[in-house]
């Protein structure tokens, strides 16, 4: 699906017949959303621009997240989402031509599905491809931003079960680990922004009237690279403390065996006494003998205790 943008009068109006692009004036915006082969050959050869393969995309390379092409500014970049199964990133291209924006995308966006209701709503003028390209990236720094405050809710949620359960779960663990790799894949998104936002920031091509706007996008890029590192040191914190109860509960199940084994060495040690099998013992033939070594072993097991007690060690 494609989606042309452009301005008429004072108006953004939409179409979405790709046939229609060398008849429209004043193009601002195309949005090539999971484009077919004959729409992505027809918007290469009426605009002469050339779109880069998926697996170019997602290259990691300096080089291939941003480069200049002759009047062409091309720059791809990570963004997140969430849904039923978690966070998940997902790249995107922007090329930049005569102040022309063109997007390239697999998939539906919500980032881009709310960057056009504020075109619609915002009452500022778009006057050029640059205005969309910087509103799309406004939009998508709040769109982390809500993600890392909803990863931040979270966070507090796991610490307060931490703080009201009596035995940690295997689950709160689970929980921080998840969170702990969503933490980094969404800082690791947002850096790469950073990083992209500061290539074009260095461009030649890239107008001199936006660069204070662009400034400004980086600095909350920047905050949001700070909010991350402060969310992934919580989580640090609550498996720190999610071990430290592990163990004070490992600790204490050692600590009744050991007290439990103590108490009841004496008792086995006069059991064993009074087991051995000799024809000349004391109390062997006394008819009260069985009795005695009962009551020496309770006494015995009772006097362990009532040291370990006043020891404070139970």
């Amino acid at each position: 699906m494609v989606r042309i943008f452009y301005k008429e009068k004072k108006q953004i109006r939409k179409e979405n017949d790709v046939r229609m692009l060398s008849q429209i004036p004043n193009v601002i915006w195309v949005d090539l959303q999971s484009p077919s082969p004959e729409e992505e050959e027809w918007i290469e050869s009426k605009c002469q621009v050339s779109f880069q393969t998926p697996q170019e995309i997602v290259e990691i390379e300096s080089s291939a997240r941003f480069f200049e092409q002759g009047d062409m500014m091309v720059a791809n970049s990570n963004f997140s989402k969430i849904d039923q199964h978690g966070y998940h990133s997902y790249p995107v291209s922007f090329l930049i031509k005569n102040t022309t924006l063109f997007t390239y995308r697999q998939g539906d966006s919500k980032t881009f599905a709310d960057t056009v209701k504020k075109m619609r709503v915002y009452e500022e003028p778009f006057e050029t491809g640059i205005d969309i390209f910087l509103l799309l990236l406004e939009t998508r720094i709040e769109a982390d931003a809500d993600l890392l405050e909803n990863m931040s809710r979270e966070i507090t949620n796991i610490s307060k079960s931490l703080s009201n359960e009596k035995k940690p779960k295997q689950e709160i663990l689970l929980k921080i680990n998840t969170l702990q790799e969503n933490s980094m894949m969404l800082r690791e998104s947002i850096i790469d922004k950073q990083r992209v936002l500061s290539s074009i920031q260095r461009s030649r091509l890239f107008p001199e009237s936006y660069r204070e706007r662009l400034r400004i996008i980086l600095k909350d890029v920047g905050s949001l690279t700070e909010y991350t590192t402060f969310n992934f040191e919580r989580l640090e914190y609550l498996q720190d403390t999610f071990t430290g109860l592990i163990n004070l509960e490992q600790n204490q199940i050692i600590k009744i065996f050991t007290v439990v084994t103590i108490v009841f060495l004496p008792p086995t040690l006069i059991a064993g006494i009074f087991g051995m099998n000799y024809q000349v013992m004391p109390t062997i033939l006394h008819p009260y003998g069985f009795y005695l070594a009962l009551i020496l072993m309770m006494l015995s097991s009772t006097a362990v205790l009532w040291f370990f007690k006043r020891k404070h060690w139970i």
